[in-house]
């Protein structure tokens, strides 16, 4: 083999090699960049907050009128895609004002959100809510529409008045917890003050015997 012939074949061997680095290195990456594609919905800037406070208290004014008041150990504020929305993860307490500004309701929940957009707000876990007449309502999920004007939930629901203990399965009242309805009761118990002390504490899974099923707030 003369010496033409020689660099001939290294020069093509060269480009063998450069060419095999080339496609290697571009499956490389597109690999990577499959990936991140992959995380990127978890990373994104879109899942983490925009706002974070602590020990936040505001009032919620409408018309220069108080309507309600917000206390929370921690807020987040998120706006994911244009649906802005806060998330109370460490529990809220909120009291809901009327126009001659009298308290009229309060709602504790250990978790609660926002949807600023739609005016409507979400409470979880140990939600107490209790009415200007100290009916005490106590349920696991409860949602509050400003827009519509009601408070409703289908889980379990205890309420606790003055002489009796209402249960049963869905709720649905006005935003001052006046004026509302038991879905489907399953008994009410007449109790004294001592019983009522005894039996305070909420076990959505303890159903009282059915005694009176067709209850609602009493007509004023």
């Amino acid at each position: 083999m003369n010496q033409q012939e020689s660099d001939f074949k290294n020069i093509n061997n060269y480009f063998i090699r450069v060419a095999v680095l080339i496609t290697v290195t571009a499956t490389f990456f597109y690999a990577c960049e499959s990936n991140i594609e992959k995380i990127k919905p978890f990373s994104s800037e879109e899942n983490l907050p925009v706002l974070e406070a602590k020990n936040f208290e505001t009032l919620y004014t409408d018309s220069g009128k108080i309507r309600f008041f917000i206390k929370t150990p921690k807020l987040l504020r998120f706006e994911p895609e244009g649906k802005p929305y806060l998330e109370f993860p460490e529990g809220i307490e909120l009291i809901k004002y009327d126009d001659n500004q009298n308290i009229v309701s309060s709602i504790t929940a250990n978790y609660a959100k926002q949807f600023v957009n739609e005016k409507k707000w979400e409470a979880k876990n140990n939600v107490i809510a209790t009415n200007i007449k100290g009916d005490t309502l106590k349920t696991e999920h409860l949602i509050w529409e400003e827009n519509a004007e009601k408070i409703y939930t289908d889980e379990f629901v205890k309420i606790i008045r003055t002489d009796q203990i209402i249960t049963g399965i869905g709720f649905q009242s006005d935003q001052s917890l006046e004026n509302w309805k038991i879905k489907n009761p399953k008994g009410t118990i007449y109790i004294t003050p001592e019983t009522k002390q005894q039996n305070d504490s909420f076990e959505p899974d303890k159903i009282v015997e059915p005694l009176d099923l067709n209850f609602s707030s009493p007509k004023q």
